[in-house]
């Protein structure tokens, strides 16, 4: 049951990981038409703008979760690399619950009345033109929150299985 959560959590991540991928590409056709409109029509408008704000935080948001999962994370790997991969799985699991379980309850605890009230008053952009989906692009911030807290559970049963076979194959 605890494979099956764990590849159910990882394939949800995945999905929503290589679906936001596509983000790049959209945000980087918007910058470059953004910038050809200013500098060769001198046209401009907020929303467009506001546009490539709201795709990079996405893309950051919302595909931290797989980025972890695939191991592309900033990782100061000097000694970890050198470890046997019982202890790098040991150094895994213990970061997964001392540090990455508690930092998305509290982001999560932290950021929920901010983005209810955003969704409560339908926030919008304070500039002209601008975009009338702030709350979405808050709400940005739980999604993240929640699907961190999903992958550290798929990591910490992956590693915890690993360990329980490791120590079964010592004996």
């Amino acid at each position: 049951m605890l494979i099956a959560l764990s590849r159910g959590i990882d394939t949800s991540n995945k999905i929503l990981g290589k679906t936001i991928a596509y983000c790049t590409l959209v945000m980087a056709v918007f910058t470059f038409a953004i910038v050809v409109l200013r500098y060769g029509f001198n046209l401009g408008w907020v929303g467009m703008q506001e546009s490539v704000t709201y795709l990079h935080a996405a893309v950051f948001l919302l595909g931290s979760a797989y980025t972890y999962q695939q191991q592309a994370h900033v990782r100061v790997d000097v000694f970890y690399r050198r470890f046997s991969a019982r202890t790098q799985h040991i150094i895994d699991l213990v970061g997964c619950i001392l540090f990455l379980l508690p930092l998305s309850i509290f982001i999560t605890f932290y950021c929920w009345h901010y983005v209810m009230q955003s969704w409560q008053l339908l926030e919008s952009s304070r500039e002209p033109g601008g975009l009338p989906f702030v709350y979405i692009l808050k709400s940005f911030l739980l999604v993240f929150s929640v699907t961190m807290f999903l992958q550290a559970l798929s990591e910490i049963i992956k590693h915890t299985l690993f360990l329980i076979q490791a120590n079964g194959a010592k004996q």
